[in-house]
């Protein structure tokens, strides 16, 4: 028999707050978090903006000599844990360790410690690069230093599927629960990939639009999108299994009923021009969740700001839902806090969680005349007060990856 799976913790660090409330309450503002790239002199690169997280310090989550020990990607994720876990009331001395899990994945670890250490090796020698390169770059080390900083001794994985990542560990983590193999997993992405060699190699890909103007910088589904802006965060929750949350009498938020994985095995970078990889994402998950078409009310879109994904996701909701795609409201959180990479997933599913416990969906924020072929209702201009019963989070990753997750709101 499978188990039930609730959500009953949120954490977030995003370009507009570093908590989920405050998080929360810039998105239902309309606040953008995208400026120009402070992080590195950007001048001459074809890129000059991003989503940067803002007035984020390590010391107000970890003591000093952990913090050192950890680069941004992995700081992010223990940061977001430890609200998740706070959130949710867990009380790791009342726990059996091995029965508490993390599945925290980045899509990329640390670009920065390898500019680092590259300029060192080639200008020191090799016996000059830092004994900790290594355990500081690897995208495992953001679940591993979450477990480490809580005490989680249980399933610990580190799922990378580039932009897909985030969801993907949900989903991974979601099973765990459902089969018995944790009572409670911390699940989520993080990412931290602002950085010369980073924004250098998208803009190369074509991926990142040039645009200077905040505003229209990323604006998915709309004509005049030109690419995505690169952001950075981390969005964790907490899952558990029902029977647990209410055994130690848990407040439940959510409930996440379905998960569906495929890959579109066609390009490595873009996605299947058919939509059929991520209609049938979106479907194995409706199927695993028990619920029709007609009974979602609301799609959170990959919508990266890119001309083939928003055309080719457009295809997939109309594939998925066929007949129900027209009642959908479909948006792109991306349009404020840029694309996250690993950790959009994340925070894209703190979204539809809040979505349906506070009745609101937040409108594609700079959307003014969607493309031609992207003809689904994107909530644009201003957002919509309506009863959410089920919500879907979609992404998509380079290399074909396409994960769905959909949730419910919780009836005992």
């Amino acid at each position: 028999m499978k188990h039930r799976v609730v959500i009953t913790g949120m954490g977030a660090v995003t370009p507009t707050g570093n908590m989920v409330e405050e998080f929360w309450n810039s998105i239902k503002e309309g606040k953008v978090g995208i400026g120009p790239i402070t992080k590195f002199d950007a001048s001459g690169y074809k890129a000059s903006l991003a989503a940067e997280v803002k007035g984020f310090d390590p010391r107000n989550y970890m003591d000093v000599k952990a913090a050192r020990r950890m680069e941004p990607f992995c700081q992010y994720a223990v940061a977001a844990s430890a609200e998740a876990l706070k959130d949710s009331g867990i009380s790791m001395e009342q726990e059996d360790p091995y029965r508490v899990g993390v599945s925290v994945g980045s899509g990329i670890g640390s670009l920065q410690v390898m500019e680092r250490e590259h300029a060192k090796l080639l200008e020191k020698g090799p016996n000059r690069v830092n004994p900790l390169l290594v355990p500081l770059m690897i995208t495992n080390m953001a679940a591993g230093n979450v477990a480490i900083q809580f005490g989680l001794m249980g399933k610990c994985i580190n799922v990378v599927t580039a932009c897909a990542t985030g969801t993907h560990s949900i989903g991974e983590a979601f099973r765990s629960i459902q089969y018995g193999e944790a009572d409670v997993m911390v699940a989520g992405g993080t990412e931290s990939s602002i950085s010369p060699i980073g924004v250098a190699g998208f803009a190369a890909l074509t991926a990142l639009t040039s645009s200077e103007d905040p505003l229209r910088a990323s604006i998915p589904f709309d004509e005049d999108r030109s690419g995505f802006v690169m952001g950075e965060g981390a969005g964790i929750l907490v899952l558990e299994s029902l029977e647990h949350a209410l055994k130690r009498g848990a407040a439940i938020y959510a409930e996440v009923l379905g998960y569906g994985a495929t890959c579109d095995a066609y390009h490595i970078t873009s996605p299947a021009e058919d939509g059929s990889g991520a209609a049938k994402a979106m479907e194995l998950a409706m199927k695993d969740g028990n619920v029709l078409p007609e009974q979602v009310d609301y799609v959170n879109a990959h919508g990266t700001s890119t001309h083939h994904n928003d055309l080719f996701e457009t295809m997939a909701i109309h594939k998925a839902f066929g007949d129900a795609a027209g009642r959908l409201k479909v948006n792109s959180t991306k349009s404020m806090v840029g694309h996250l990479l690993g950790a959009a997933g994340g925070v894209e599913a703190i979204v539809c969680v809040k979505s349906i416990t506070e009745g609101y969906v937040h409108p594609t924020v700079g959307l003014r005349k969607p493309g031609e072929g992207c003809d689904l209702d994107y909530v644009m201009g201003h957002g919509a007060d309506m009863d959410v019963h089920y919500a879907m989070s979609n992404s998509l990753g380079f290399g074909g990856h396409n994960a769905s997750i959909l949730f419910g709101r919780y009836r005992g």
